[in-house]
């Protein structure tokens, strides 16, 4: 380049090697309290097709509903070992998957009176992919929580979309979410 600039690229560059040895897809050491759970992560592009090279990480409570986070201070215990980050590629299949415990319920908080209660049991989910500028910031919800009429975030969605965000589990047990980057089936996503 004539100016000396970098060329720009979608997202990275990543250290191979630092990002590889940060993988964390097992949350849940033996001994964590709370159901044990497998999820399945499949990314999709916008004409549906699967990503092989996608990057997930995901962010969660602890069975109890409690982060493992400094600003979280509520009297509910923390389990040794679990962190509730977790980071993993898509395989050849656009699929990522986790083994963690479900999640327990977190307080909303109160915003000009509108606030208060507490959210379904989620996960925060960030997608990073090839043509992604920025990290795209989303959830999964489980299907059937009958806390999910009472969610405050999942009531800002417009009710046709809410299913993007919903996880339904297979035979096998494990809680299968497809993600897609856009197209007519085009995931939720939220500021971040």
């Amino acid at each position: 380049m004539a100016d000396g600039l970098t060329p720009s690229q979608t997202i990275g560059p990543f250290y191979w090697g630092t990002v590889v040895s940060t993988y964390r897809a097992d949350l849940a050491p033996v001994g964590v309290a709370g159901e044990r759970i497998e999820l399945a992560l499949t990314l999709h592009d916008t004409d549906g097709a699967i990503v092989p090279d996608g990057l997930f990480e995901i962010w969660q409570a602890n069975s109890h509903g409690r982060y493992n986070h400094p600003e979280d201070r509520r009297n509910l215990p923390l389990d040794a070992g679990f962190e509730g980050f977790g980071r993993a590629s898509t395989d050849a299949s656009g699929t990522a998957r986790f083994a963690t415990v479900r999640p327990g319920r977190v307080p909303w908080p109160h915003d000009g009176g509108q606030g208060g209660g507490l959210q379904a049991p989620h996960i925060n989910i960030s997608i990073f992919a090839r043509g992604v500028l920025n990290r795209l910031a989303t959830r999964l919800y489980f299907d059937g929580d009958p806390a999910l009429t009472e969610d405050p975030v999942l009531k800002l969605v417009e009710p046709a979309r809410r299913g993007t965000l919903l996880a339904k589990r297979d035979k096998q047990g494990v809680w299968r979410l497809p993600i897609h980057l856009g197209g007519v089936r085009e995931t939720v996503f939220f500021d971040s």
